[in-house]
C-alpha cells in the first residue's frame, strides 16, 4: 500500500474492519489495522458505514477527530517502532510504555508528537523534521 490515495487508505481500513468482524483471512497489515480499530469503539460505526464514510470530512476546528487519519497514524507509529525509524523511537516508546503501562496510551503520546511534526511540515512545505519528532518524544518520555 505504497502512497495510497485518501480513498484507498479509507477503503483499506473499512475492509480490514469488515474482515476482522467476519473472521475472514487477513494480511498482517489488515490484522494490525483491525487491532488498532478494536481499541477505538467510537470509530466502529463509521467504518461499518463503509461507502458512506469515504467522502466525509472531519473538521479539527470544530473539535472533530478524523478516524481515518487517527488510525493511519497508529499504523505509521507501529511501522516506525518495528524498524526503529527514526532511530531512538523504540527506546522512547519503551520509556512511555513504562510510564503508561498501556501500549495504546503510549502510542497516543507518540501520536501527539507525530501529528505536530507532520502539521509543521505541511505548514512549512518541507519534509517532517525527524530531530524535532525525537525531541518531542524524549520530552514526553521523561
Amino acid at each position: 500500500m505504497f502512497d495510497p490515495s485518501r480513498e484507498q487508505a479509507r477503503r483499506f481500513l473499512i475492509e480490514a474492519w469488515r474482515k476482522y468482524r467476519e473472521r475472514s483471512v487477513m494480511t498482517e497489515l489488515e490484522l494490525l489495522a483491525a487491532e488498532h480499530i478494536a481499541h477505538h469503539p467510537e470509530y466502529h460505526a463509521i467504518l461499518e458505514a463503509g461507502e458512506d464514510s469515504l467522502d466525509r470530512e472531519w473538521l479539527p476546528e470544530l473539535g472533530e477527530t478524523n478516524p481515518f487519519l487517527h488510525l493511519s497514524l497508529h499504523l505509521t507509529i507501529s511501522e516506525q517502532l518495528s524498524i526503529d525509524q527514526p532511530p531512538g523511537i523504540k527506546a522512547a516508546y519503551e520509556r512511555l510504555l513504562q510510564r503508561t503501562q498501556d501500549p495504546h496510551a503510549a502510542q497516543h503520546l507518540i501520536m501527539d508528537c507525530l501529528a505536530e511534526v507532520v502539521w509543521q511540515a505541511q505548514r512549512n512545505r518541507s519534509q517532517p523534521d525527524g530531530l524535532a519528532y525525537l525531541e518531542c518524544l524524549n520530552r514526553k518520555s521523561r
